[in-house]
């Protein structure tokens, strides 16, 4: 799951989806219970302006699953760009995480060697622009990353998200 991915492919051949960039960066390393990766998606119009900013605690859940427990982090300013900057990383705490319970993604491995995974049920709780819950859907791949994150008002009606399908994020050469 670690390095930089975009979406710049599909937004040329599809007007729908916007041109995004996500990095993720593994912390942490000595760390003995799983992996700790920091997340940031942005817009490549605003990569200065992230607005997506996560830790996400990559753990084995049991034999067949994979966690991915998701975090948010207090003073999120002070972290952009963390991804490319060890020092702003080095600042991450116990302390600066906040739990987004319900928001985990339990992964299972595929037949093909991919793995996906998706958020339970309605428990990840939402606020963003009307939604009392979000859902998320993601398969990784060797190369890319397939996501669908939605918000779903009361009614369940999706208030934000893409509308026609997952973003398509392509692993870039390092």
């Amino acid at each position: 799951m670690a390095g930089s991915f975009s979406s710049e492919a599909q937004a040329k051949s599809d007007t729908d989806f916007y041109d995004v960039h996500l990095n993720m960066v593994q912390f942490w390393k000595n760390n003995k219970n799983g992996y700790w990766l920091y997340v940031e998606q942005a817009l490549v119009s605003a990569l200065d302006k992230p607005y997506r900013q996560r830790v996400y605690h990559v753990y084995l859940e049991n034999d067949t699953v994979i966690a991915s427990k998701v975090y948010e982090l207090k003073n999120t300013k002070q972290y952009i760009g963390a991804w490319n900057n060890l020092d702003k990383l080095k600042k991450i705490t116990n302390d600066s995480l906040v739990d987004r319970q319900g928001c985990a993604i339990y992964l299972r491995k595929n037949t093909d060697g991919t793995f996906s995974g998706k958020t339970p049920g309605k428990e990840c709780l939402s606020s963003l622009r009307g939604a009392t819950y979000a859902t998320s859907e993601v398969t990784i791949y060797k190369d890319k990353i397939i996501s669908w994150d939605r918000g779903w008002d009361r009614d369940n009606l999706q208030v934000w998200g893409a509308k026609k399908g997952a973003y398509v994020f392509i692993k870039q050469k390092q």
